[in-house]
């Protein structure tokens, strides 16, 4: 008889995916879990282990209520015939639910949310340096950059509702911008912006420069006779593209009506505020050229406070200069304007911005202008097509200064170091 050979079971997919990984890249998802993971620690140990409101609201929600009088004086709280609810996008809740049939882990489910979309966000920074152009080491300064030195690290480790919506729009646009290139298909371009929109309405506007996108690349010269074809595809693009948004847009007005009575009405402009000068800013108008000027201040000239005693840098609570927080993000200015790829990118990170710096408050308390982090993902990607241009020290200096500066911010939120 011949005798038989044991029978080799086949390696998982995800177990080959790893293997084939050089070991720099393991080092750098490994990194990205280390330090995700230890400020998330440090965080719990200032701010505590305990169900805030998303998770009341989840289980609310499971019960079949948007409403909690527990949220009644509670900062963007609205009270409406009697019923308190709290003025928060569609994605800040649903990630909660989960964790409703898990009452052990309630008091850590603000974390571990958290971290469910950042840790993806800032591993994803390696492939979207490689796919906009980065190469060798110069990818993976950028991948450093976008995981360690953005606000996408600080947003991700506080266990904060709040920021927990950033890093589910970082995440979406990334992987939208990973699909932007090569394929661009615009049913998944599509749903990936639309999620992006549930968590950070202002990102729908870079819809605008990709969908023209797209609708060019369908519109080469043609005869009259292809004209009836053509248009086929276009009305294929359009529902493609369109579809998954509005089915967000039908989402997030739904939400909007069940709480608030109108489905245009998001509760931000109604809500209870916790501080005067954001009242008055309110007063303005929630989107108004008014509000431009506090938030380029807020945004790009806020310096820190310098004093005698340790630590001897203090951020300003409202808004800290992106030039202090991140400076890596002015390599973008090396992808330049010309490639096609770059002013697409531009646009999107300029039309996001619009609303950003209209808005009547950019936060509080926060390290940064942590809106900002709406369009950082098309800056990132800029830096990385401009990466073929660095001259070496200075880039790395500019990374390594950002990465110094975030971890300062996650220090001095997470401690906090007063």
């Amino acid at each position: 008889m011949t005798p038989m050979r044991p029978t080799t079971r086949p390696q998982a997919p995800w177990r080959r995916a790893v293997a084939s990984l050089p070991l720099a890249d393991l080092a750098f998802y490994a990194a990205v879990v280390v330090v995700y993971g230890l400020a998330a620690a440090m965080a719990t140990r200032t701010f505590h282990l305990a169900p805030d409101r998303m998770m009341v609201l989840a289980d609310r929600m499971a019960a079949g209520h948007l409403d909690s009088p527990t949220f009644a004086g509670s900062v963007d709280s609205v009270t409406l015939a009697g019923r308190v609810y709290v003025a928060v996008g569609l994605l800040q809740v649903l990630p909660y639910l989960p964790f409703v049939p898990l009452p052990a882990l309630q008091g850590a489910a603000p974390y571990l949310a958290s971290l469910a979309f950042g840790i993806p966000a800032a591993w994803l920074a390696l492939p979207l340096a490689r796919r906009y152009g980065a190469t060798g080491a110069a990818a993976y300064w950028v991948a450093v950059l976008g995981a360690f030195g953005t606000l996408l690290l600080y947003v991700s480790v506080l266990g904060n509702f709040y920021y927990l919506a950033h890093a589910e729009a970082t995440l979406f646009l990334e992987l939208a911008l990973l699909e932007w290139t090569p394929r661009r298909r615009p049913l998944v371009i599509g749903a990936l912006l639309g999620l992006a929109f549930l968590a950070r309405p202002t990102t729908l506007l870079a819809a605008a420069p990709l969908g023209l996108v797209l609708l060019r690349d369908r519109l080469p010269a043609v005869s009259r006779a292809q004209v009836r074809r053509r248009l086929g595809g276009l009305v294929r693009l359009a529902v493609e593209l369109g579809a998954p948004v509005a089915v967000a847009g039908i989402a997030y007005a739904t939400f909007n009506w069940a709480r608030f009575g109108s489905p245009w009405q998001n509760g931000y402009g109604i809500s209870h505020l916790a501080t005067p000068d954001l009242e008055a800013r309110r007063a303005l108008g929630l989107f108004a050229l008014a509000q431009v000027p506090e938030n380029i201040r807020l945004a790009l000239l806020t310096p820190f406070t310098v004093r005698a005693r340790a630590p001897f840098l203090l951020p300003d609570p409202h808004g800290l200069s992106m030039l202090l927080v991140s400076p890596g993000l002015l390599l973008a200015g090396w992808a330049g304007w010309r490639d096609a790829t770059a002013r697409v990118l531009w646009a999107c990170a300029a039309l996001v911005a619009v609303p950003v710096f209209l808005y009547y408050g950019g936060g509080y308390v926060q390290y940064g202008f942590r809106y900002s982090l709406d369009f950082t993902p098309f800056l990132v990607a800029l830096v990385a097509m401009g990466s073929r241009r660095w001259r070496g020290l200075p880039e790395r200096l500019l990374i390594a200064a950002s990465v110094l500066s975030v971890g300062y911010g996650v220090l001095w939120r997470g401690l906090p170091i007063r």
